[in-house]
C-alpha cells in the first residue's frame, strides 16, 4: 500500500545547506511545517506584488522564482503549447504551393536542393519527383491567409492566427528535432521550455503545478520520452506534471483504500517531524524537495479532481469542441482541459499528439489527424477568446519540423504517397497573448523547399515566447557545471514583426 504518493522526483545535484542552519530556520526556509508553509506564501505574494528589479511587479499570487520582476512588460500570462509531434506536412496544410501541382511528377532541381542531406529514407532512392498537395487550398478571412480544405475549422478562425511560414531547424529526425523545439538544444537534458517558466517566474497557484503536460491517448507513432517535459539540469520541482486519462489523473494523488484525507494529514506531520529529524543530521537540501512533492500531493487530491471533472462544463461549450471532448484523453478533451487549468493559474500547459509521420499513406494519414485535431483547436481559441482569456494566453500549434516537397518511395501520378522529413522550413502558427493576428509572417520558395523571407529559427520562436511572457532570453540563466545556460543557449533573436 503507498501511503505516501508523491510526485516522481529523479536524482539531481540540489545545493547543499549549511550543517549549522537550525531547525526552525529550517522550517521558514523550506516551508515544511504548515505554519511556515502559510507564512512563506503569504511573504512571496506580498513580495510578487511590489515592483521588482525588472519594474514591473510579478502577478499576484507568483511565487517560488528566481526573477524579482518582469524584465518587459508580458503580453502574456501562460501558454497553451500543442505540440504536433511527427512533422505535420506544410505543404498539405498551410503552405500553398500551385507551382508543385504544375511540376508535378519532375525531378526537383539540384539548384533548388542546393546539396541539402536527406535521410536515409529517402537519400537513396534513384529520383525524388515532386509532389503536388492532393488537397485544395483556399484563402480565407480579411487576411487571406491560404488554409488547406482540411481545416475547415482552423480557416474559420484564421483572423486570429498568425501563420508563420519561414520556422527552421537543423534537426532531421523526430528525437532531436521535438528535444529541440522543448528544450532548445537536440541532445536530451537540457530543462524544457515549461521548467524554465517555472524556474523564473514560479507558480500562480499552490494547489495546482505550474507545468502541466496531456498527451492524447491510444496514439503511435514516434515515441514521447519524459525529458521533453523534464527540468534538466534545473532542480527537479521545476519539472512538468502528467495527467492521464482514466482513473487518477495523477498517479497515486488518490488515498488507497481506507486512509482518509484525515489520516493521511497526520501520516504527513508526522512524515515531516521524521524529515526534521533527518535534515538535523545530513542538510540535504534534497529533503525539503521531497517534502514539499509530498505536500503538493496532499492539496493536489482535492484540486485535481475538481479540475478534471467536466460535469460543470454546459453541454454547449464541450460540443463546440466536438463529440470526442466527452473522452478522457482525446486531443478534443485535453483542449477542454487546458483552458480549464489555464484558468486556475497554471502557466504552461503542453499537449502532446502523435502520428503525423506520413512517409506513406499521406491522404488518408494526414486527413485522420486533422480530423482528431481542427476542431477543438480551433475551439480552443474561439472559446479563450469569449472568456476574455485569448488576450493573454499564447496559444502555439506546430511540430518538430516539416515534410518535403518530393516524394518518397516511387512516383505513380494520382497514387497515395509519403513526404520525407524536412528541416529547412516548415510552418506553425500562434494565437492570441500579445501576437498580431490575422498576419502572416516569412515566405518559403514557389517550390516550398527553402525559406526565401524573414527566417525564424527554433532559437527565435523561444526568445519571442519568453519575450512575450515578460522575460528577456538572454537574462533568465541558471549556472551548471561552471558555465550559464539558458533556453536559447548562445543564439535567439525576438521576431518582433508578430507583436502586436
Amino acid at each position: 500500500m503507498n501511503l505516501f504518493p508523491v510526485l516522481h522526483v529523479p536524482s539531481q545535484q540540489l545545493p547543499v545547506q549549511p550543517a549549522s542552519i537550525g531547525r526552525r530556520q529550517w522550517l521558514g526556509q523550506f516551508g515544511a511545517g504548515f505554519g511556515s508553509v502559510a507564512l512563506a506564501h503569504m511573504l512571496a505574494r506580498q513580495a510578487a506584488a511590489e515592483v521588482g528589479a525588472g519594474g514591473l511587479a510579478l502577478p499576484a499570487g507568483s511565487s517560488g522564482g528566481v526573477l524579482d520582476g518582469f524584465h518587459i512588460p508580458p503580453k502574456a500570462k501562460r501558454v497553451i503549447y500543442l505540440c504536433q509531434s511527427g512533422g505535420p506536412s506544410q505543404l498539405d496544410l498551410y503552405d500553398h504551393k500551385p507551382l508543385l501541382k504544375e511540376r508535378d511528377g519532375e525531378q526537383l532541381p539540384e539548384s533548388v536542393r542546393g546539396g541539402q542531406r536527406l535521410t536515409g529514407m529517402s537519400g537513396n532512392q534513384s529520383s525524388i519527383p515532386l509532389a503536388a498537395s492532393p488537397f485544395a487550398f483556399a484563402r480565407h478571412g480579411q487576411s487571406g491567409a491560404w488554409v488547406s480544405s482540411l481545416l475547415p475549422h482552423t480557416a474559420k478562425i484564421a483572423d486570429r492566427l498568425c501563420f508563420i511560414h519561414s520556422m527552421h531547424t537543423e534537426s532531421i529526425n523526430h528525437g532531436p528535432g521535438v528535444t529541440f523545439m522543448q528544450s532548445g538544444s537536440q541532445i536530451p537534458g537540457r530543462p524544457s521550455i515549461g521548467a524554465w517558466l517555472d524556474y523564473g517566474l514560479g507558480t500562480a497557484d499552490d494547489d495546482l503545478p505550474s507545468f502541466v503536460v496531456l498527451i492524447t491517448k491510444n496514439k503511435g507513432g514516434q515515441p514521447l520520452m519524459s525529458h521533453l517535459w523534464g527540468a534538466g539540469f534545473l532542480p527537479p520541482k521545476h519539472q512538468a506534471v502528467r495527467f492521464r486519462s482514466g482513473g487518477d489523473p495523477v498517479l497515486y494523488v488518490s488515498n488507497p483504500p481506507g486512509v482518509s484525507r484525515e489520516n493521511r494529514r497526520a501520516l504527513l506531520d508526522g512524515l515531516r517531524e521524521l524529515h526534521e529529524h533527518q535534515f538535523a543530521a545530513t542538510p540535504d537540501a534534497a529533503i525539503a524537495a521531497r517534502i514539499a512533492n509530498y505536500e503538493m500531493a496532499f492539496r493536489m487530491q482535492a484540486s485535481v479532481p475538481e479540475v478534471t471533472d467536466f460535469s460543470d462544463e454546459p453541454a454547449s461549450v464541450l460540443d463546440t469542441y466536438g463529440p470526442e471532448a466527452r473522452d478522457p484523453g482525446s486531443f478534443a478533451a485535453n483542449c477542454v482541459l487546458a483552458r480549464r487549468l489555464a484558468e486556475r493559474g497554471v502557466r504552461f500547459i503542453q499537449l502532446y499528439h502523435q502520428d503525423w509521420d506520413h512517409h506513406g499513406g499521406l491522404k488518408g494519414g494526414i486527413a485522420s489527424e486533422a480530423r482528431q485535431t481542427d476542431r477543438p483547436a480551433a475551439a480552443l481559441v474561439e472559446d479563450l477568446a469569449q472568456r476574455g482569456m485569448l488576450d493573454d494566453t499564447l496559444v502555439v500549434w506546430g511540430g518538430e519540423f516539416g515534410r518535403t516537397n518530393y516524394c518518397q518511395g516511387l512516383y505513380r501520378p494520382g497514387a497515395d504517397f509519403g513526404r520525407d522529413h524536412h528541416p529547412r522550413c516548415f510552418t506553425i502558427w500562434m494565437a492570441g497573448g500579445g501576437i498580431k493576428p490575422g498576419t502572416t509572417w516569412g515566405e518559403t520558395c514557389e517550390f516550398g523547399y527553402n525559406v526565401v523571407k524573414d527566417p525564424v529559427h527554433v532559437h527565435d520562436f523561444h526568445a519571442t515566447m519568453l519575450h512575450l511572457l515578460g522575460i528577456d532570453h538572454e537574462r533568465l540563466t541558471y549556472k551548471f557545471q561552471g558555465r550559464r545556460y539558458r533556453l536559447t543557449d548562445v543564439h535567439g533573436k525576438v521576431v518582433k514583426g508578430i507583436i502586436a
